[in-house]
């Protein structure tokens, strides 16, 4: 007797899931561009509105120009109304008694030890900390220090 031997399993198909659902994707694809181009052509319409109501309108009648105006916003309700807003209050400028040379003197010498304390890596950086010293000097050398 011969044995009957179960057959083996139907072996998977060997098309990609994109070939297999083409119509499916396509489908997919029109209706997600229609979609996106009605909501821009919404969008766009609704910004012409705004900027044609923003505009005053002309008509010719009777070869006269007339100005259409257009009418005042509806308010329905008083309490939603945005309050008006004040202009910004500026204070006045405060002006400091000036500083005695004594003083100044005093905080460019010490401004002149900070930049001694500063280690430059770039050739380019230690001049300009070497410029700043040189004018530092003579500002501390100075008989009388100019007031800015």
């Amino acid at each position: 007797m011969a044995e009957h031997l179960p057959s083996p399993p139907p072996l998977p198909p060997k098309e990609s899931v994109t070939k297999r659902y083409k119509l499916i994707w396509r489908v997919l694809l029109i209706s997600n561009l229609a979609l996106g181009a009605y909501m821009f052509a919404r969008a766009r319409r609704k910004d012409m509105d705004i900027a044609n109501s923003k505009a005053p309108k002309t008509r010719a009648k009777d070869s006269k120009a007339t100005l259409e105006v257009p009418s005042p916003p509806i308010t329905t309700n008083p309490e939603f109304e945005i309050p008006a807003v004040p202009p910004p209050v500026t204070k006045p400028l405060k002006v400091q008694q000036p500083i005695p040379e004594d003083d100044q003197r005093e905080l460019f010498k010490w401004m002149l030890e900070e930049k001694r304390k500063v280690i430059s890596k770039d050739p380019e950086e230690k001049k300009q900390i070497d410029e700043d010293k040189a004018i530092l000097k003579q500002l501390i050398r100075a008989k009388s220090i100019t007031r800015l």
